[in-house]
């Protein structure tokens, strides 16, 4: 059985273990949890209004050869046109470069279906979009959804980025130039939803992205349910930066049931950068984030704050499990932006990861500008209990840089975890921290 096959079949079982509904009555900082977020129902295709069967209208079925953007794009119009329904991509692949949504415009892959992205860095369109933490011109997405409430994509087919060719080359780049960048290697993500409301992506399988695999961009009301996020993380090419959800500038967002195994972040919260973060048009807070019993393998971290974020609050990391990730909470702390992290709740972890929690000071493609006073960087109000971990190093490690950041009010508690390598609970630096029945190596703290 293929490395993917295994993936999916251990994400087939995540899904199937999701069960009833989660009930959140409160975030972290005391807000009420609404109704909305204990509602994993997604609309059924017949729900979703007229069907537009690609291959009825002009796509040629099952080609793998032939470029056919053109033609999709043609059927989305077509939908839009005639006041919306439903895309579906039926059994078959089909090849095309960067498709753009039409508000009221659905996608359905039915199982079987496989929409690939072409390889050819020249089949995606050059827009105005947001990567890491800026505006700029760059390449589409394959798929594209902008000003798009209720856009939802539903199914059991896969959308494959096809990303193998983009990932040689970034690596062939950095041969050559060691401080090469995500945006100079030139190639596209998966998904791109902006300035929507009510998205929701339900039941595919979503791989070999070759850029981010989700970015979501000053979205609210976004619901991934029982999706799989896969990208190499072993052996070569592995996929560089093949985030699985990057949440930048979004409100109320639900990851219920979802599988990750990609080469960089799994859930990356994003809003960002720089001296004058909280002055720059386009950025922005992340708040009032859960994420429910999703299975973590071989990802950077579960949930990760930054590097491209600066104001985040509420988010819960609820019944997960890991499989060899390196965290399973990351905040990046970067000392050329000011960056408050709080009200964050970790309950029901087990598994393995190589740091459980990690404060980390990150200074890739650092700019600190003049500003006095500079606001303050903090990570406050987090809570981790109910935790039964394996780890390789510290359980909460950090590296801090004098002066750059404070940390406050931190809560561990019922936490079991066995570190081989015999590091210890080391706390120190935190102010108000409370530590409650933590057994580390059997020894209680």
């Amino acid at each position: 059985m293929s490395l993917f096959h295994k993936l999916s079949a251990l994400a087939l079982t995540a899904m199937c273990a999701l069960g009833a509904d989660a009930e959140f009555k409160t975030f972290p900082d005391g807000q009420p949890v609404d109704k909305w977020f204990n509602d994993t129902a997604v609309k059924s295709l017949s729900e979703q209004g007229r069907q537009y069967d690609i291959t009825a209208h002009g796509v040629v079925k099952g080609d793998t050869a032939l470029i056919q953007t053109e033609a999709i794009q043609k059927v989305i119009d077509l939908a839009a046109s005639q006041g919306g329904g439903v895309v579906v991509i039926p059994e078959g692949t089909y090849l095309t470069g960067s498709l753009f949504f039409r508000p009221g415009v659905n996608l359905h892959l039915v199982k079987g279906a496989r929409l690939k992205g072409s390889d050819a860095i020249t089949h995606y369109q050059i827009i105005k979009t947001r990567l890491e933490g800026q505006t700029l011109d760059y390449f589409a997405a394959l798929v594209n959804a902008i000003g798009c409430d209720g856009f939802t994509i539903t199914g059991e087919g896969t959308i494959d980025g096809n990303g193998h060719r983009f990932y040689d080359e970034f690596w062939l780049r950095r041969k050559v130039n060691r401080k090469c960048t995500n945006l100079e290697a030139l190639r596209p993500r998966m998904l791109y939803v902006a300035d929507s409301k009510n998205v929701t992506v339900s039941g595919i399988t979503m791989k070999n992205s070759g850029f981010w695999t989700n970015h979501i961009y000053r979205c609210e009301r976004v619901k991934y349910v029982g999706v799989t996020m896969l990208a190499p993380t072993e052996g070569y090419p592995k996929g560089p930066s093949t985030d699985a959800l990057d949440l930048d500038v979004c409100r109320d967002v639900l990851v219920s049931g979802c599988y990750m195994s990609v080469n960089d972040d799994a859930v990356c919260l994003k809003g960002g950068k720089g001296t004058w973060v909280d002055t720059i048009a386009g950025n922005g807070p992340v708040s009032n984030v859960i994420i429910d019993r999703c299975h973590f393998r071989n990802t950077n971290a579960g949930v990760t704050f930054g590097s491209e974020a600066w104001d985040c609050s509420n988010v819960i990391l609820n019944d997960c499990t890991f499989d060899n990730p390196h965290h399973v909470l990351l905040f990046k702390m970067r000392p050329d932006t000011p960056q408050r992290y709080r009200n964050v709740l970790v309950s029901g972890v087990k598994g393995t990861v190589r740091s459980a929690v990690e404060v980390q000071p990150w200074r890739q493609f650092f700019n600190k500008t003049e500003r006095d006073p500079m606001p303050e960087s903090s990570v406050s109000n987090v809570t981790c209990r109910d935790m039964d971990v394996t780890c390789s190093k510290a359980f909460f490690s950090k590296g801090k840089l004098d002066g750059a950041y404070k940390l406050s009010d931190f809560t561990f508690e019922d936490i079991k975890a066995v570190e081989p390598d015999g590091v210890g609970f080391d706390t120190t630096g935190i102010t108000d921290c409370v530590v409650k029945n933590v057994v580390i190596n059997g020894v209680k703290y």
